[in-house]
């Protein structure tokens, strides 16, 4: 009886490690589903995808990356509903209204996946059951953005804001305008580039007294907002800066016609994810609170090192 309870418990013991080393040798089998709301056509969000696609080679697991063609919160909260059904072994998520897709993202925490969020949301993430957040403070990068450009000297600007609804970007403008501490009035454009430089250009022409500009991404707002400024013959008499990175607009910031640029390391947003929620599934691993991606301002002093990684993709 004593024996047949002692071999009991070792063939137990065997089959656990057993089972263990089975799971954590089979990482090709962890299914993960990445659902933001970036659109094809913005730079940002490549580079996003760059660090997804990255980290899952490097993790050897798989992950689907998903986003609607156009800033859609119904359709997004379909492509969430959507994975929630596949119940994958992780899901990752960007929250840029909470109202609308806090539902789906219950259903899935509710069904027991696991859901990290990134980018956008950061207030919201723990009340709706995730993990934990990747990505920055957005107000607290305007607030930033805003002093830096009064120090510099500017005294009334404008917010040149791609995706007007969307917390995130909502809240870079907020803070910016609470930094600056002088007059800015937030300008709607869409993601075309072309709508927003002749945008930025009449209301430059409007208006003779904006000698700011904070454009809310680099190649969609901030490059176009550039050309617009060369229109009306104010290139670096009016002071340009933008969040995040390109390689033309970092080349800008270096030879003196733009401000500087706000890095938050979106690599991250998509590589961190992808590794804490595959550790997740090995080792119920996981970081105890949000990860900080940014904010960085990257300087002229600073532009030229960044310019050739955001070129591939990288920064």
């Amino acid at each position: 009886m004593k024996f047949g309870l002692k071999s009991l418990l070792a063939s137990a013991a065997m089959a656990a490690a057993l089972i263990c080393s089975s799971a954590i040798a089979n990482a090709a089998d962890i299914r993960i589903i990445a659902v933001t709301h970036g659109q094809a056509n913005d730079p940002f969000w490549s580079v996003v995808k760059n660090g997804v696609n990255a980290a899952a080679k490097d993790m050897g697991v798989s992950v689907d990356y998903r986003a609607p063609e156009t800033f859609d919160m119904v359709s997004m909260g379909q492509l969430i509903d959507a994975a929630v059904n596949q119940k994958p072994d992780g899901l990752i998520v960007s929250i840029p209204d909470a109202s609308a897709l806090g539902p789906s993202i219950k259903k899935a925490v509710a069904a027991g996946i696991p859901v990290i969020s990134i980018n956008s949301g950061s207030d919201v993430s723990k009340e709706l059951g995730a993990l934990l957040h990747v990505g920055q403070d957005e107000y607290t990068a305007g607030k930033a953005a805003g002093a830096k450009l009064h120090e510099l000297g500017g005294k009334e600007g404008i917010c040149v804001n791609q995706e007007v609804g969307n917390v995130s970007l909502d809240l870079r403008c907020k803070g910016f305008a609470d930094g600056f501490g002088g007059k800015v009035t937030v300008l709607p454009v869409s993601n075309d580039p072309a709508d927003v430089r002749a945008k930025v250009k009449a209301a430059l022409s409007s208006n003779t007294a904006v000698d700011t500009v904070m454009a809310l991404g680099a190649g969609t707002a901030g490059e176009p907002t550039l050309a617009a400024v060369e229109d009306v013959g104010m290139t670096g008499k009016i002071k340009v800066a933008t969040f995040d990175l390109s390689a033309d607009f970092l080349k800008a910031v270096a030879d003196g016609k733009a401000a500087f640029a706000i890095d938050q390391q979106q690599f991250l947003q998509g590589y961190l994810p992808v590794v804490f929620l595959a550790n997740y599934a090995k080792y119920g691993l996981i970081p105890g609170g949000n990860v900080p991606s940014g904010p960085n301002l990257i300087t002229k002093e600073k532009a030229a090192q960044v310019v050739d990684l955001s070129a591939k993709g990288i920064r």
